[in-house]
Formats: structure tokens, sequence, C-alpha cells
């Protein structure tokens, strides 16, 4: 089951066999349900989250709306960074949208982990830039397009999504209404049809 934290760390080439060893080592498994609030808006985040099976979403809640602001799965790591490392409220909640086996590791066994191996405190500096371009990613999606170029843009570029996550949670992503995106998807339905 951690064959795919082995794999996720060696693509990036910068750490040795035993240096990959040794986080999968000090890393935990945890299985959570479809369902579950991993962290809420307000705590503080004390770990960080490597999917194994199952897929998480962040979301806020603004105005009493859920926003929805990414989705990892497999092969992905979740981080959320400002809360981890200042040890700040998070302003985000992350829960699991399918039943999920997650690695989770926590700020003082990294700690640990940098004295014995050095390197490895580039880690997380190699996983902020992924995060940080996914995030910019999104809001250009959501400043620069109209909303059906959004849903185009997504089932181009992440059609995963249309597989494993309920449409209601794809339209907060794209930042429109379900039934906004219900009409989206009749519309380009019908003009496929007329083609």
């Amino acid at each position: 089951m951690k064959d795919l934290l082995i794999h996720f760390m060696s693509k990036f080439n910068k750490f040795t066999q035993e240096e990959i060893n040794a986080v999968v080592e000090n890393t935990q498994l945890e299985n959570f349900k479809k369902g579950v609030t991993i962290l809420q808006e307000g705590q503080i985040c004390t770990k960080c989250f490597f999917v194994l099976e199952g897929c998480l979403r962040q979301y806020q809640i603004i105005n009493g709306e859920e926003k929805t602001t990414a989705f990892f799965f497999e092969g992905e790591a979740a981080v959320l960074y400002s809360s981890y490392l200042e040890k700040k409220p998070s302003k985000y909640y992350l829960s699991t949208i399918e039943n999920s086996i997650l690695t989770t590791g926590t700020r003082i066994a990294e700690k640990e982990l940098h004295k014995k191996y050095p390197k490895l405190e580039n880690l997380l500096n190699t996983l902020m830039p992924y995060d940080y371009n996914k995030s910019q990613e999104h809001i250009e999606l959501l400043t620069n397009y109209s909303p059906e170029e959004r849903y185009l843009t997504v089932l181009k570029t992440r059609p995963e999504l249309f597989n494993r996550i309920p449409l209601h949670l794809i339209a907060s992503y794209i930042g429109v209404t379900p039934e906004s995106l219900s009409r989206i998807r009749k519309r380009i339905l019908s003009k496929e049809k007329s083609e």
C-alpha cells in the first residue's frame, strides 16, 4: 500500500532510497470513511496527508455556502501549509469524498527525520510549488473563463473528476450552482447533437 508513497517521492529525483524508506517508515496509515471531516476551519492542522486510496476535498464556507477549492486523489499530498507549518488556524475544511486510506505524518516526526536526514527538509519545499501551481490554475479558471468554458476546461484537463466526484461538488469547484451546471451540460449536449 505504501508503494504509492515510495513512487511519489521517487519521481522528484532528489532523495535516496534510504531517505524515502525513512519517510515511509515514519508515517502512519489511517482509514477514513466517506464523508468524514478530517480538519475544520479554525482548527490547527497538526498532520500532513498523502492519499493512498480515495479522495479528499478542500473547501471553505463563505456566507453559508461551500466553496470547493481543491480535490486530492491517489498519489497526491494534501497539506494545509500555513496551518501546518505556522500553527495558524486553518481557513479550510478537509473531508473525504470516498472511503480513504491516507498516510499521515506530524511536524514532530518530520523534525526528527530532518535531524537524521537533513535533505528531507526539502520535501515540503518540493511539494509547495506543485500545490501553488494547482491553486493558481484554479484561480485563473474562476477569473478568466465563462462558466461554460470552466466546465469544458475541467472536463478536458481533469476528466477523472466526473467519474468520482458528485456533480454538485464539481459545480462548487467551478463556481456555479448545481442548476447552472445542469443547464451548461444540456446546452453542450444539444450543441453536440446539432453538429
